[in-house]
């Protein structure tokens, strides 16, 4: 393991002080043989400082309440409405890999924590399923669209086959967090999408129903991953679809 070649996302992870233990010596050794690559680390450093120093008391204050996610999406509307929703999602499902790492559905607020995931996919589902010329970043049919997205996650990102439920994958995206986003469409024009985003609960959840006017999504937990899945309020379809993706990170060759 320490003779693998060290990665720019252990580089950051070092920076971070998130580098697993048994790979801090060959970071460390990597760093003394490249000095450009160590001065890269201490201008990372020094920048983190920098932002610490100016930026930290903000930190710690409470949100206002005027700036409340759900209060947000209420308020806006049109190009302002896309803003607020990128901004949600990355306060929402972006925040799977802290915020989220609590236990998840034990007591009430977790439940509206569990609320507030399912909303937020659900934003993104209806931001992006209305795009006639942009929906999604990557097609389909380009090899790079599941390795781009694990790349940027962290975490392999699969594509399950829904050909059974009518579903035909178009392709997918990348959401603040890092987040993916797996979108497909059936025969009749209407689209299911899969968001999928690192946790570190290592933990598995039951599926959580959420509905929002005409759209419906199931959110879980499994195996370090925040997973939505969001479509028509159909929610025995949603169910099925939801089971499917589970399999499909399940699957022994994913482990």
């Amino acid at each position: 393991m320490t003779d693998a070649p060290v990665t720019e996302e252990e580089l950051h992870a070092y920076v971070d002080g998130a580098l697993p233990a048994d790979r801090i010596a060959a970071v460390e050794s990597f760093l003394a043989s490249n000095p450009a690559e160590a001065s890269k680390i201490a201008e990372w450093r020094a920048q983190i400082s920098a932002i610490r120093e100016r930026f930290g008391p903000v930190a710690d204050e409470p949100v206002p309440e005027r700036l409340q996610p759900d209060k947000i999406l209420v308020r806006a509307s049109g190009l302002k409405r896309k803003v607020a929703v990128a901004a949600a999602i990355a306060l929402m499902i972006g925040a799977a890999g802290g915020w989220f790492a609590r236990d998840f559905f034990n007591g009430e607020s977790d439940r509206q924590i569990a609320r507030a995931l399912a909303d937020a996919a659900i934003e993104a589902h209806r931001l992006y399923i209305n795009e006639v010329r942009h929906p999604i970043e990557v097609r389909a049919d380009e090899a790079h669209l599941l390795p781009w997205l694990s790349r940027r996650v962290g975490s392999p990102v699969q594509a399950p086959d829904l050909a059974d439920e009518g579903l035909k994958l178009l392709g997918g995206r990348l959401l603040p967090g890092p987040t993916a986003l797996i979108m497909y469409e059936g025969a009749n024009g209407d689209r299911v999408t899969i968001t999928c985003a690192r946790t570190k609960r290592e933990g598995q959840t039951a599926f959580k129903w959420r509905k929002m006017g005409d759209v419906g999504a199931l959110a879980w937990f499994e195996s370090g991953l925040a997973f939505v899945v969001a479509g028509p309020a159909e929610r025995d379809r949603l169910d099925r679809i939801a089971r499917r993706v589970y399999s499909a990170y399940e699957a022994p060759d994913r482990r």
